[in-house]
């Protein structure tokens, strides 16, 4: 039977005599979060440069479409597959090294696809620049793919299961942050009289500068920190296997109650996301002006950074019921959207503008947190046991399968618009949100009648029943119980 301390990550909290040490421990903590934040954010600046100066790519350097078409589906993919691996490794080296290494393969492969224009390879040879660029871009999916699994983890190994919807509902806005850091830096360059690849540079720069930093003063556990455990008040996370065991593998990931039914609900949850992202503004230009409609569509990425935290914090509330959140967020999306397949041509502009915040909300917040919080839940699950090396490995997993789902879906968006026409790209898109639903639905279940935390088992033996013992009031009196015994125990070698 699993204990406490094997199967709940718990939070240094310190005790009257070592203040000096909790202080420690909150510090180090906000300097991991504020340090993997931007770590993220420099991920998506690099992306997000990129998108931001295709236009000048295309007048200036040859870049075609089609070969845009290419860069952007080889990048997806190689992201995806980059993601399963990414988390794995992440869980068997050392995390900050990984995260390190991401940031700076990102920066070459920016700066690479600088010296390809400053060659001017498609003017000299189109293939040989078009394999040349398709490689680069492929490279560059996989270090971007670190971001994810592996920040994630040494954030689950900081913060444990207390306000983690909150927590990582704040944290996951580092993506908005990284994409609105390249859009400034680009406005810049654009109307100064430097050339355009400049905020490619620029993007390319900060990614390893960031990289470096990590590398040498990113603590990946705390232990890294030399703040000592505090009884059952410290993380159990740690990378000795003498330990936490070794790394579990993919397949032991999967087993994970839970793990698969997420990772397949969230690649359909995805391609909605990806096809409200990529496609909304063009949508919108049978009804405004591309300038109107690039305003307009912008909405619904503003409501994509309060949507995450929303969700954690309702969850958070609701004892971490996550998944109930999740799909209640989600089937209230169904109904803007079978407005927006009827009414869409006759809509109000203020209409719109308020039914594609609300959409980013409900889009955004279970997104972003079942990439994070959840993945978090889910790995510190009690059939680990000792194991906690899991969090990068099952984040992996979840960003690998949603974004390869997501990517097959958007291979076909185009067409079933231009056979059968919007109206049915929104059905397709209520038919995915319920369909990832239905995926839920189990763990909703469990959640509403089985919802404890991993000490159930113990609960359980103790004589308390499922359904009516709080599961924080179980926490607290497993930890006391625990801590009772250990006292008894000293006071016993000591006489």
């Amino acid at each position: 039977m699993n204990t406490p301390d094997e199967s709940i990550p718990l939070k240094s909290k310190g005790t009257n005599g070592d203040k000096k040490c909790d202080k420690k421990f909150q510090n180090a903590q906000k300097f991991v979060y504020i340090t993997t934040f931007i770590a993220y954010a420099m991920s998506h600046f690099a992306r997000k440069s990129y998108t931001t100066v295709k236009k000048q790519m295309r007048m200036e350097a040859d870049f075609s479409p089609e070969l845009f078409s290419r860069l952007d589906t080889g990048f997806m993919f190689s992201y995806a597959v980059g993601s399963f691996f990414s988390g794995y490794l992440g869980d068997r080296l050392h995390p900050s090294t990984v995260v390190a290494s991401g940031l700076v393969g990102s920066a070459l492969c920016v700066f690479g696809l600088v010296v390809g224009i400053w060659l001017d390879l498609l003017k000299k040879n189109m293939m040989i620049g078009n394999i040349f660029f398709l490689a680069i871009w492929i490279c560059h999916g996989v270090f971007q793919s670190t971001g994810g699994p592996v920040n994630t983890a040494i954030m689950g190994n900081w913060f444990d299961d207390t306000n983690r919807g909150f927590i990582f509902g704040t944290w996951t806005c580092h993506q908005y942050v990284g994409n609105i850091i390249a859009a400034i830096v680009t406005s810049l360059v654009l109307i100064s009289p430097i050339a355009y690849w400049w905020s490619l540079v620029f993007s390319a720069i900060a990614n390893f500068v960031w990289g470096a930093l990590i590398y040498l003063y990113l603590p990946a556990k705390p232990s890294e920190c030399a703040i000592q455990k505090d009884n059952d008040d410290m993380f159990d996370n740690d990378f000795d296997e003498d330990e936490n065991g070794s790394a579990i593998s993919f397949i032991d990931a999967i087993k994970i109650p839970a793990v698969a039914l997420y990772a397949l609900a969230f690649g359909f949850f995805k391609l909605v996301n990806y096809v409200l992202f990529f496609w909304l503004p063009y949508f919108l230009t049978r009804i405004f002006t591309p300038s109107t409609s690039t305003f307009i569509s912008t909405l619904y990425d503003v409501g994509m950074m309060p949507g995450g935290i929303i969700v954690g914090v309702v969850s958070d509330l609701y004892g971490g019921r996550r998944a109930c959140v999740i799909v209640s967020f989600l089937l209230m999306l169904c109904p803007l959207l079978f407005l927006f397949s009827k009414y869409s041509d006759v809509m109000p502009m203020p209409v719109m503008l308020i039914l594609l915040g609300i959409m980013g909300i409900l889009v955004g917040g279970p997104n972003n947190i079942i990439s994070s919080a959840v993945a978090a839940d889910l790995s510190s699950n009690p059939k680990l046991a000792h194991n906690t090396r899991s969090l990068g490995t099952v984040t992996g997993i979840i960003n690998g399968s949603g974004s390869i789902t997501a990517a097959i879906g958007l291979l076909f968006i185009g067409d079933i618009q231009t056979k059968y026409g919007w109206s049915t790209v929104w059905y397709l898109l209520i038919a995915s949100t319920l369909l990832g639903c239905s995926l839920l639905v189990p763990t909703v279940y469990k959640e509403i009648f089985w919802h404890i935390e991993p000490i159930t088992k113990e609960v359980f033996d103790m004589g308390f029943r499922y359904d009516s013992f709080d599961s924080t009031e179980a926490i607290n009196v497993i930890r006391k119980s625990r801590r009772l015994e250990r006292e008894k125990s000293s006071s016993s070698l000591q006489s």
